[in-house]
């Protein structure tokens, strides 16, 4: 090791390079993009629970209650799948301050939780 010690080189800063913006936690510390997937996710879970419920109570109320888990499980598939283009898409709206509200999905739903609910019950009052 020579001696005196030779000056540590010295460390040019990096240039600025923004990220880009993907996720909510990037865009929004309040996350609410993050909190809206997490919502839809717990949604097609319930939804898959609801699904065994039904596949429960099938050898008590015939092959005519499958068509529920069917279309429970159709539905969790449905959520699931779009759930990564909701979460994107609600990114980049609130980073591009455009972001208008999309209400097929909460209606549709709220539409099946009746449907199946009503039918739930039917078969609940038609047992036998």
């Amino acid at each position: 090791m020579p001696w005196p010690p030779s000056p540590r080189p010295r460390l040019l800063p990096r240039p600025f390079r923004p990220r880009p913006i993907e996720t909510a936690v990037d865009l929004d510390r309040g996350a609410q993009p993050e909190r809206t997937t997490m919502a839809w996710s717990r949604t097609w879970l319930a939804l898959l629970v609801v699904t065994a419920v039904f596949l429960r109570w099938s050898p008590h109320y015939g092959p005519g209650l499958l068509v529920l888990p069917v279309v429970t499980t159709g539905a969790a598939l449905l959520v699931a799948l779009t759930q990564r283009r909701r979460a994107r898409r609600g990114v980049h709206g609130i980073r591009a301050e455009r972001l208008t509200a999309d209400p097929v999905g909460p209606i549709l739903l709220t539409a099946l939780t009746i449907a199946v609910g009503a039918a739930g019950i039917g078969f609940v009052i038609a047992a036998p």
